[in-house]
């Protein structure tokens, strides 16, 4: 996950521009944005043409959600469910689901942290990387239970459902960074007539030896798989592949497993080491993923 591991990755990158930290923080939930993001118009004002937006609540068995919902302006489409990397639901994961949306989807960009703060948590995924930003989200953290997560994911199938632009006759997907990676199998347990689909990019905790692992978890599914993993998560777990082949030979579930040529968090915009070819290929793969739900 984002352990001293992949911080010396991230140090790297910003070593090689040549600026700080801090300074990077502040620009990553701006300009970075704009000029960082998988897909051809991500960051162009068609998408926002096409799309509908707005910030939304709704009701958790623990309390009010706070998300980003956004959808094709016209027609129904398929759900799918998005779970941020580690520091919360923010502008970069608004631009994400857009573009998602731009492809046909109606996106919910939960907000992980609804039990103690409203979205934005922190404003940029370096924000989790100062001393404030770890002091502020380790109690936020530590409410990220297995269960308490598949009770958001409910939470979140019913109001999708609910929704005008969500085609109930299509299966939901779920996609996750970073924490947000077993969150997507999680929600594929909870809900496992309705979330048909799931794809963890650059995942952490996907293989644990407790019974909530997500790897095992899957036994309890009806989902097809896209695991997307960072080399250097690799190099910190590499049987952790082998074990998700196994689990998803076992529980008889489609599953795509591969390691990326990239460094963990390639995959999100406003990251240091966000990596515009591999994080094309990874969209693709999803999209192709979601094509059967």
């Amino acid at each position: 996950m984002c352990d001293d591991f992949t911080k010396e990755e991230e140090d790297a990158a910003i070593t090689r521009m040549r600026i700080s930290r801090r300074e990077f923080a502040a620009l990553s939930g701006t300009a970075a944005i704009a000029a960082c993001a998988p897909g051809e118009s991500m960051a162009e004002t068609p998408a926002e043409a096409a799309t509908f937006g707005r910030n939304v609540e709704f009701k958790s068995a623990d309390g009010t959600v706070d998300a980003f919902f956004v959808h094709p302006k016209e027609g129904k489409h398929p759900a799918v469910i998005l779970w941020p990397d580690i520091a919360g639901l923010r502008e970069a994961y608004h631009v994400m689901a857009a573009q998602l949306a731009e492809a046909g989807y109606a996106v919910l960009a939960m907000n992980q942290y609804y039990r103690d703060a409203k979205a934005p948590v922190l404003g940029s995924f370096m924000e989790w990387r100062t001393d404030e930003g770890q002091a502020k989200l380790g109690p936020m953290i530590g409410n990220l239970s297995s269960d308490a997560v598949m009770r958001d994911a409910s939470a979140a199938v019913a109001f999708l459902d609910a929704q005008d632009a969500v085609d109930t006759s299509r299966g939901i997907g779920s996609n996750g960074y970073c924490m947000g990676g077993p969150f997507t199998v999680y929600a594929t347990a909870a809900e496992p007539t309705r979330v048909k689909a799931a794809a963890s990019f650059h995942g952490g905790g996907l293989v644990r030896d407790d019974d909530d692992s997500p790897h095992r978890l899957m036994q309890k599914t009806q989902a097809s798989y896209l695991f997307a993993i960072a080399e250097n998560d690799d190099e910190k777990s590499p049987g952790d592949k082998g074990e998700l082949r196994k689990a998803a030979e076992i529980s008889g579930r489609p599953a795509e497993i591969e390691v990326y040529p990239a460094p963990h968090g390639w995959c999100t915009i406003d990251s240091p080491v966000f990596d515009m070819e591999q994080a094309e290929r990874a969209w693709a793969r999803m999209l192709v993923l979601f094509e059967g739900l």
